[in-house]
């Protein structure tokens, strides 16, 4: 992987041969971004944005540069994972066509992760596929879905059932765009952070546990995004389809067996994605505890570092244990009929494995607080 830094901010690589790309990380990547969409309008290549109302909002000073750029852009037509649905999609591949949108045209998703994977899916999918660059403004996206060209949209049965691989040509993670996060959002990100930290890196932890409450302008939060960068580079390096019978990049997945069908069965905007894995990832490592793998202090180690940035570790309220159960059967994961988990063996090591035990499955959702 290559790497350069300095003061301010660092770019990683994303190594996949003809599909690398960067990943520029910390403060005022804007005029990067900036440089390189006017160079794309130089070689005549149309660049189009994709956003949200709310993001638009937030982010005026950005949009007003990029206006007077001569970028169009498209708003979605509401907030949060609804944007992530067919109809949606269907509209702004609509506006696609009615834009005179070809395929040396670059899309550019500017927002957190439903933008991202909105935007992304709609390239992959557009005239068969076109160019697009990530410009996460969560902190979520910025650690995890703006990297590794995982796109997708929502579909009843499930999360993320319609989807492709399509990397992006570049991500710019300005940390600047998180001052307008809310702190919600922040804390949601965190999840993944720390999620990362678990599945393979026990000094990120460390790192974590020692820094405590982080906020968007802490010394160490590019560092942190930075390193989250890496390990998922890294894996997706290694397994960028997710086509690994064991490990390999359904890892990245820790928690989120659980987390997404606390998200669908509690209506998409209950809980922030982040929210959910981070009680699903409190309850992997509870399943793991129950399996012999990993022990008791573990456990509470993660919860209290979910804790100490804002996280929640159980359910606000009860949700019914066979809607739970239910969605699960349809994650992706899902092999011959059977679940697979990302199980913990250790802080800092993760296995994927079948887990044929449906009584403990219960027992572990009952104790997370569903209800039968």
């Amino acid at each position: 992987m290559q790497y350069t830094a300095n003061e301010h901010s660092s770019t990683l690589r994303v190594m996949l041969g003809e599909r690398s790309y960067p990943i520029h990380i910390g403060a005022s990547q804007r005029d990067g971004l900036l440089a390189a969409l006017a160079a794309l309008k130089a070689q005549k290549r149309q660049v189009f944005v994709v956003t949200n109302p709310a993001i638009r909002e937030a982010q005026a000073a950005l949009f007003d540069e990029l206006c007077q750029e001569g970028v169009r852009a498209y708003e979605t037509s509401c907030d949060g994972e609804p944007a992530k649905e067919v109809g949606e999609l269907s509209h702004l591949w609509e506006t696609f066509a009615r834009e005179h949108l070809d395929r040396t045209s670059v899309i550019v998703a500017v927002g957190g992760g439903v933008i991202g994977d909105l935007a992304g899916f709609a390239a992959a999918t557009y005239l068969r596929g076109v160019d697009f660059i990530q410009v996460p403004t969560t902190l979520l996206a910025m650690v995890d879905s703006s990297v590794g060209g995982k796109t997708g949209i929502n579909l009843s049965a499930g999360k993320n059932l319609a989807g492709a691989f399509h990397q992006p040509i570049a991500v710019y993670a300005d940390t600047d765009l998180l001052a307008t996060l809310p702190g919600r959002e922040f804390a949601a990100g965190m999840a993944e952070v720390i999620k990362t930290a678990l599945l393979g890196d026990v000094a990120l932890l460390d790192k974590l546990e020692r820094a405590g409450r982080l906020h968007w302008r802490h010394a160490e939060l590019p560092a942190i995004i930075r390193r989250c960068c890496e390990i998922k580079a890294t894996i997706v390096r290694d397994d960028e389809c997710e086509t690994q019978c064991e490990g390999g990049r359904a890892l990245l997945n820790l928690g989120h067996t659980f987390g997404h069908a606390i998200e669908q069965v509690a209506g998409y905007g209950s809980y922030l994605h982040g929210e959910g894995v981070a009680i699903g990832t409190v309850l992997a490592a509870r399943l793991s505890q129950a399996l012999g793998l990993l022990a008791d202090g573990d456990v509470a180690r993660i919860e209290q570092l979910l804790r100490a940035n804002d996280l929640p570790t159980s359910l606000r309220e009860p949700l019914p244990l066979n809607a739970l159960l239910r969605t699960m059967s349809h994650d992706k994961k899902v092999l011959h009929g059977k679940l697979r988990f990302v199980t913990l063996h250790a802080l800092g090591k993760a296995a994927t494995q079948n887990v044929d035990a449906p009584q403990l499955i219960e027992r572990i959702w009952l104790d997370g607080g569903a209800s039968r």
